[in-house]
């Protein structure tokens, strides 16, 4: 072999241990780091009668909790530090059968204020392993068709969240007071394994209220644009994860659902409503990784309309 040929082999060797150790560092970054890099954001929107009251709505989404995500139970705990008037669960608790005590305890005094929530796919059935690149080329949805028996216990946790006085909004309306203020809501089961029944909460919400409020797990248009012609003002929902896997200066690259990307997380117009995403607080335990998309739960700061 030529001295050219050499180098050239020795280059390519280099290249290759460089490309190697930085994928095992962005690994170790996603695994570790960033997927323990918990965030609170903060919106404020004008949306109140004048005159009203603020009230601060705390969104949780997206827990996929396990019993030994300590750092996770302890960093939702300490959101009653915040002092919501309301809060709200979109979804997707648990990611193991002995996980309803641990996720209770997360919650902790958040019990104890004003609550709602609905069910996502994954507190029904548990994660199984398979390859999280697919979701580039295909929706999840297909991984419940053969699924029909719930294998998580869903019904314990949603005694422990109604048994505190908190609203189960699956194919529901409820009202509730908060803050001093009347709440009208409505909620539908996760569209993702075809149990959503908006037409068992369908018609105008009541005029009436202070707030109209409509809660889902995954944000598919076709529910969404039904929740806004309704008169829903704000419209939660979780699912996404913002992505899970994003990359700088471009962002979520799938949804896993049909809202489009741009409003895979946070707070966007839609319709006449508002539309909040959750990007989650937790991971598949299959694919504990999070990579330019922290983990995060928000406070809605909402004020009177001027």
């Amino acid at each position: 072999m030529g001295a050219d040929n050499r180098r050239i082999l020795r280059r390519v060797g280099r290249a290759a241990a460089i490309t190697g150790a930085v994928g095992a560092a962005g690994l170790v970054y996603a695994s570790v780091i960033e997927r323990n890099w918990f965030r609170l954001r903060r919106y404020e929107l004008p949306l109140l009668p004048p005159g009203s009251p603020r009230l601060r709505i705390l969104h949780l989404s997206d827990a996929h909790l396990t019993p030994d995500r300590k750092m996770l139970i302890e960093w939702i705990r300490g959101l009653e530090a915040h002092e919501p008037d309301l809060v709200v669960n979109t979804g997707d608790s648990l990611a193991h059968p002995d996980a309803v005590g641990p996720f209770t305890e997360a919650l902790g005094p958040l019990l104890d204020r004003p609550g709602a929530f609905v069910y996502g796919s994954n507190d029904l059935f548990s994660p199984q392993p398979k390859n999280p690149a697919r979701y580039l080329w295909r929706t999840s949805k297909n991984d419940y068709s053969k699924r029909r028996v719930p294998d998580l216990p869903w019904r314990e946790l949603g005694e422990a969240m109604s048994g505190a006085g908190w609203l189960d909004l699956n194919n529901r309306r409820g009202g509730l007071e908060a803050g001093g203020l009347d709440i009208a809501l409505a909620g539908v089961h996760d569209s993702h394994i075809k149990l959503d029944r908006y037409e068992e909460v369908a018609g105008p919400a009541d005029p009436s209220a202070d707030l109209r409020l409509g809660v889902l797990h995954s944000p598919e248009p076709s529910n969404l644009d039904r929740f806004s012609a309704d008169g829903y003002q704000l419209l939660l929902a979780g699912h996404t994860h913002g992505g899970q896997l994003c990359l700088p200066f471009y962002g979520t690259l799938v949804t896993n659902c049909g809202i489009d990307r741009r409003r895979a997380w946070g707070l966007h117009e839609y319709g006449d409503a508002w539309l909040h995403v959750s990007g989650g607080l937790g991971t598949s335990p299959y694919a504990p990784v999070r990579f330019c998309c922290r983990p995060e739960a928000s406070l809605l700061d909402l004020v009177a309309s001027s």
